[in-house]
């Protein structure tokens, strides 16, 4: 069974659909409801062809156009299923270039759900903001209500202040201890060249600020990779702070000589590759990305210099011990130093997991998957979470797509209000919120059906 028609089918597969293949009915929803009729329908059809990922060459096409349709065979789906019997209230959720992309489907939406009885209202609405986040995720909105089940007005929900990711990642054990936290929680492996870009990207900017960066030949003329240095290299004092003495030589590599100036110009940031969030921000919407290179999708965090496990506080001389590449080992017995200072970097197109102080003194790496979940408030930051699958790239994904539960359930409160005074009788109640939505207010608040 299919939401698509035949044709829809064959244009986004561009092939005839499989034996057996039949397209969904108005009769098999009302069996999957169980044969009641909801007091709510959610809808949030695919949305990959109303996309700004996608180029509008793309979503042109035949398959993403007849993935587009999807959105108006779902609403019809609903009314019908239910024509005797309408559902009090819907909701249909979308990513806001909806609104301009498939204008043509929307409009025949709202000619069809006023044909079913409904008012409707079209909006955009931040998940982040209506669900508290740690992530600002705008979407289109369309509310609609039957206007004879549901006189009452329906208010906005109560607006909050967006959290900064460090709320979320601080309660959750530190990136790549899947001991403690799971296989969601391990740290993508990216190649060398990547993790040397988010090095060097400014935490809060984007791949934009490597511009800034000197080069010479090919190769950076003011930075190199080293193992560490004393305390004080690189060291950047704030605006309101005194300096220490100035030497000799006074340069980022000789002690604390440089200075978070505030006065500089803040640039656009609608090109966000290799992005790196500092800790107290907030993060951009979660979507199904895959790398760093897709977006703002990595994080400053400041808790590289902890990182230790159960046993740890017990290190006596020779635990995590390196040899010199020029020295000899010690006998090899249970414990010391087995390890080397390789002088051999990676390839740049190799891929592995490594910590690279970056100059603000964070590690600059990619959300895990486990991360992007709680920022989604899919799970809460101390509670494990292992998805179907071995994939990160599909777990991601459906995380990308998932509703955030906290913004759903700030929703689902207004709507059952409303539903619980429709059945009471009550046609009036007086909020401090703004009815939803301000610029359409009245097409959820008239008592008659708007005339085509």
């Amino acid at each position: 069974m299919d939401l698509f028609t035949r044709e829809q089918y064959i244009r986004f597969h561009g092939k005839e659909p499989p034996a057996g293949w039949k397209e969904a009915t108005p009769d098999d929803i009302r069996r999957a409801a169980q044969n009641r009729r909801p007091d709510t329908v959610f809808i949030s059809s695919p949305c990959k062809g109303a996309s700004g990922l996608l180029s509008e060459k793309m979503s042109a096409t035949p398959k993403y156009q007849a993935l587009n349709e999807l959105t108006l065979r779902c609403i019809w789906l609903m009314a019908e299923t239910w024509r005797d019997d309408p559902v009090p209230m819907l909701v249909f959720e979308n990513v806001p270039r909806l609104a301009n992309r498939g204008r043509h489907l929307l409009d025949q939406i709202g000619a069809l759900l006023s044909h079913y009885g409904y008012a409707v209202a079209e909006t955009t609405h931040d998940c982040g903001v209506i669900g508290g986040l740690a992530q600002s995720r705008k979407r289109f909105l369309l509310v609609a209500r039957h206007v004879e089940k549901v006189p009452p007005f329906l208010y906005e929900p109560e607006k909050k202040s967006l959290r900064s990711v460090g709320d979320i990642l601080s309660r959750m054990p530190l990136a790549g201890d899947i001991e403690r936290a799971g296989p969601m929680h391990r740290v993508p492996a990216l190649q060398w060249k990547t993790w040397v870009r988010l090095a060097l990207v400014e935490a809060g900017k984007d791949w934009r600020s490597l511009n800034n960066l000197a080069i010479q030949d090919g190769y950076l003329r003011d930075l190199v990779i080293v193992p560490g240095y004393r305390a004080g290299y690189m060291g950047v004092h704030g605006w309101n702070e005194s300096m220490g003495t100035v030497a000799g030589r006074s340069n980022p590599t000789n002690g604390a000589f440089s200075v978070a100036d505030p006065r500089a110009r803040a640039g656009a940031l609608q090109y966000q590759q290799y992005g790196v969030r500092r800790w107290q921000d907030t993060s951009g919407a979660i979507i199904g990305v895959k790398s760093p290179g897709q977006g703002t999708f990595s994080v400053a965090d400041p808790r590289a210099a902890k990182m230790r496990t159960n046993g740890e506080p017990y290190l006596p001389g020779g635990h995590y011990g390196v040899v010199p590449v020029q020295g000899a080992a010690g006998s090899q017995h249970d414990d010391g130093r087995w390890d080397v200072a390789d002088t051999h970097l990676p390839g740049a197109d190799e891929k592995l997991t490594c910590v690279i102080e970056s100059l603000d003194g964070t590690w600059h790496r990619p959300f895990t998957t486990l991360e992007l979940a709680a920022i989604q408030s899919l799970v809460e930051p101390e509670e494990q979470l292992e998805l179907d699958g071995l994939s990160d790239q599909a777990w991601r994904e459906r995380i990308g797509n998932a509703v955030p539960p906290k913004a759903a359930e700030a929703i689902g409160h207004v709507m059952g209000t409303t539903l619980l005074l429709a059945a009471q009788g009550e046609t009036f109640m007086l909020s401090s919120m703004p009815i939803w939505v301000r610029p359409v207010a009245v097409g959820l608040s008239v008592s008659q059906l708007a005339t085509q």
